[in-house]
């Protein structure tokens, strides 16, 4: 089945009567579940019922990355921050790889449990310790070690029947603004953006299943912010470096995407430059706007489901947790 390119979020604990007749339009193809939509783990698999309910296609996301950005956390195992697995990698790599299959194991079988398809993880921006956004959800500041621990991590996830979402491709690492409240600009040369780049290179046809655009411009190249740009998307991460998987815009109504004014021409020029389906968060009347326009439909999406594919294994689970209860 072919979904709509829109993922929106949901106000609360349980649907409104407004959601429902939102989340059965075309248009929409996916719901992102935020902190606010959680209270308990049987609260929560009764909502995402609800919404498998009016479409059982729907893909159902959530950011949940560890450290900081977990959005579901009571009886949830509260995984490190990735720096952690970097500082590990620095005295151990051997044992940080290991640590970080087991991470992403345990990250995807417990969201999967509760049918949630798939986490927007894991960030491959590289640490260049001026991001107060990034920080200590990069992995490290060596793209090398960023590839090998990430590669890692989405091999546990894929174990467990997760798809993986790289971010925040080209790379959002070096910039000091946050695209939540502003516009970040990255003046380097092609030349020096190389090495941010390399572990979405590094992971292309060795695991990488989907990627987010940053919200920000980098002006060497061209003077749109990368998730509205085709010659960020097609040009170079589709043909250069030979991506064929799902690509997902940041969330269209934080600070870095009003580069483009309206909703509209913001959800349109996303979807010509790329973009396989787009993210508006937390701005209902946002989706209102736009939610009634033919956007077309994505027979891709289909390859980030997990739910429908996800065999459980309380023992490998158990294993795993073990295996990283001193990180924890």
């Amino acid at each position: 089945m072919k979904l709509g390119p829109i993922m929106m979020d949901v106000s609360a604990l349980t649907l409104t009567k407004i959601e429902i007749l939102k989340l059965a339009k075309p248009s929409i193809g996916g719901v992102i579940l935020f902190g606010r939509n959680f209270e308990t783990i049987d609260q929560v698999k009764k909502l995402i019922n609800s919404i498998r309910e009016i479409n059982s296609d729907l893909l159902i996301s959530v950011d949940h990355e560890g450290g900081r950005v977990q959005r579901f956390r009571k009886n949830f195992t509260h995984l490190p921050a990735m720096a952690k697995l970097g500082d590990y990698y620095d005295r151990d790599p051997e044992l940080a790889k290991n640590l970080a299959f087991s991470c992403g194991f345990v990250l995807a079988y417990e969201l999967l449990d509760i049918g949630v398809d798939f986490s927007f993880a894991p960030v491959l921006d590289v640490d260049y310790s001026q991001s107060s956004v990034i920080g200590d959800r990069a992995f490290h500041s060596s793209p090398e070690a960023i590839s090998m621990l990430a590669g890692s991590l989405i091999a546990g996830m894929h174990e467990a029947g997760m798809k993986c979402v790289g971010k925040h491709f080209p790379g959002h690492g070096f910039v000091a603004a946050d695209s939540h409240l502003d516009l970040p600009i990255d003046d380097r040369s092609m030349t020096e953006l190389l090495a941010d780049m390399s572990p979405f290179k590094d992971l292309t046809n060795h695991g990488l299943d989907g990627v987010m655009p940053a919200h920000v411009v980098y002006p060497q190249v061209d003077d749109k912010p990368a998730g509205f740009s085709k010659k960020w998307i097609k040009d170079i991460l589709q043909d250069q470096i030979g991506f064929g998987g799902v690509v997902f815009s940041d969330d269209l109504s934080m600070q870095g995407a009003f580069f483009v004014e309206k909703i509209q021409d913001r959800v349109r020029v996303s979807l010509e430059s790329g973009c396989d389906m787009v993210l508006i968060c937390n701005h209902p009347e946002m989706v209102d706007e736009v939610i009634n326009d033919n956007w077309g439909a994505n027979e891709k999406l289909q390859l980030m489901q997990g739910y429908k594919h996800f065999n459980c294994d309380k023992i490998m689970h158990s294993n795993h947790l073990d295996n990283i209860r001193d990180l924890l």
